[in-house]
């Protein structure tokens, strides 16, 4: 069942390659994929919904009941209702499915399309999913010149690309389909953002990455044998991205046991208009995520909020902020209790100490981070030094280096916890722990649980992990680089002295005779000579 699983995905992600490859053109592959993600969303949302008023209808005695064969007069009158289930409504005739049949045909397809997604939009406006829906099609501009230069050329692009989407097997949608949606998306974020260097991959975690801070995140370090935690009350991701890493969350403890849901925040536009696609698509429902769009350093969404159980993130790497120019930093809950601020070049601690403030009690953060976070003098040093004196750092996991996207750097995890036990941190130098793939480092599954095994178990063991105390890491000034602690292995050839003279002994002793053969051989041909 599992090796059919994976040949359907291949056959999948082969067929969406083949889709990105012949209709990008002239767009560069970073912009087509709002197109390509946004209609696959659109299409996902149309099933979605088509399949839920079905299943009622034929649960109530209309078994050939098709919604998509509904006038649209008389699907209005139960619109009230599905708004209030599902979130949104989508009229018959503007259901993907009707849409792309005559796509080709549509001589205003453009306009079809522009239409449909503001209706989808405005059915949700002024009701509880009202915050998930608004301008969730704001990326996907039916109507760009990147399309084509005349209105002709840009419909003949839609169409082509309603088409293959239409095309796109993802099975039974009750055996399965979901996860391939989720999959699709997933396939073509790792896509785009590998051909598309830094302005990409810094939307994306790689996958593995993500699925080793999500495990990380809910080990519960209060029973005795550290198993995961049945269930947390939401997970957050201050830096949200793509979601990507949020519903790992979903993948690895189950999406029906984050009792209150996902929550983020996203400074991109685009970016955040994608985590909440992501969402959808993951077929999780809008009530049970907030997503937000804005700066999470200078305007915090979640700031209220009841602290989260769980926190992954992978914040930008040493990106400018207010700091001290901003006053109000000063007395602001989440960065005062270290007494400085991070420098205004280097916002990377700060965003530490924003994660540690939503964190609860009982909770633990797993934070992607640049490596000079770790050794970096000044106010960074002086913020280090209050995590330590106050024993929230839980452990420093060295990653290999190449594992994402657009970077070949090597990356640490930083562990934040708030319910500690003893005043030791955890040093993990993972370097070494990856299988090569194609072009880029990965991790696998066997280098994901020698990790989480080192977590959960404490354990130490040389040239890999050790416990190190508060007064070491006091001694070597607050620095939380996994190689000030852990001593690399010796790689060098080990040589036995003792065999290496024996060994120099018999050389010289084979040379000795060789060179008395050789006088002997002189000697025989000189008297030859004589003679």
């Amino acid at each position: 069942m599992r090796n059919q699983k994976e040949l359907e995905r291949k056959e999948l992600h082969r067929t969406i390659w083949n889709i990105a490859n012949e209709l990008r053109g002239s767009i560069d592959g970073w912009d087509f994929k709002q197109y390509v993600l946004g209609l696959l969303f659109y299409r996902f949302i149309s099933e979605n919904l088509t399949n839920y008023i079905n299943a009622n209808e034929r649960k109530a005695g209309y078994k050939t009941f098709d919604y998509a064969k509904l006038d649209d007069q008389s699907a209005l009158e139960d619109k009230g209702n599905i708004v209030k289930e599902k979130g949104f409504f989508i009229l018959p005739s503007e259901l993907f499915s009707n849409v792309a049949s005559r796509a080709t045909s549509n001589e205003d397809l453009n306009i079809t399309l522009e239409n449909v997604f503001k209706d989808i939009e405005g059915s949700a406006t002024g009701t509880n999913s009202e915050a998930n829906f608004k301008g969730l099609f704001d990326d996907l501009d039916v109507n760009s010149r990147k399309l084509g230069g005349t209105v002709e050329e840009r419909n003949e692009r839609l169409a082509k690309l309603l088409k293959a989407i239409s095309a796109l097997d993802f099975g039974n949608y009750n055996e399965g389909t979901i996860d391939l949606f989720g999959d699709a998306y997933e396939y073509l974020m790792t896509m785009y953002a590998a051909n598309a260097g830094k302005s990409g991959g810094e939307f994306f975690t790689p996958q593995e990455v993500s699925e080793l801070l999500a495990k990380i995140a809910i080990i519960d370090f209060t029973t005795e044998d550290k198993k995961n935690k049945e269930t947390v009350n939401k997970v957050y991701d201050p830096a949200c991205g793509s979601g990507s890493l949020l519903l790992q969350f979903a993948k690895v403890l189950g999406k029906n046991k984050i009792q209150d849901g996902f929550f983020g925040q996203e400074i991109n536009l685009t970016t955040y208009n994608l985590a909440r696609i992501n969402m959808f698509l993951h077929d999780i429902p809008f009530d049970k995520f907030s997503f937000a769009y804005g700066d999470t350093l200078k305007d915090p969404k979640h700031k209220l909020d009841r602290p989260f159980d769980a926190i992954v993130s992978n914040p930008p790497y040493s990106i400018k902020w207010d700091g001290k120019s901003n006053p109000l930093y000063a007395n602001d809950d989440r960065f005062s209790p270290a007494g400085v601020l991070a420098p205004e070049g280097k916002a990377d601690l700060a965003f530490i100490m924003h994660i540690l403030y939503h964190l609860s009690n009982s909770g633990t953060a797993a934070i992607v981070e640049f490596p000079g976070v770790l050794y970096r003098g000044s106010t960074e040093q002086k913020i280090r030094q209050y995590l330590i004196d106050h024993n929230f750092i839980d452990s420093v996991i060295q990653l290999p280096s190449d594992l994402f996207f657009g970077s070949t750097i090597s990356t640490v995890i930083l562990v934040l916890r708030k319910n500690k036990t003893d005043n030791n941190v955890l040093f993990i130098d993972a370097s070494n722990e990856f299988t090569r793939h194609e072009i880029k480092n990965k991790l696998s599954d066997n280098n994901i649980s020698v990790v989480l095994e080192t977590v959960k178990n404490r354990t130490s063991k040389d040239h890999f992990s050790r416990f190190v105390s508060h007064e070491e890491i006091k001694n070597n000034k607050y620095n939380l680089s996994p190689s000030t602690y852990i001593e690399g292995a010796d790689t060098r050839e080990k040589v036995d002295i003792q065999i290496l003279n024996g060994e120099i002994k018999d050389i010289v002793q084979k040379q000795m005779k060789l060179r008395a053969s050789l006088d002997k051989i002189i000697a025989q041909i000189e008297g030859d000579g004589v003679e």
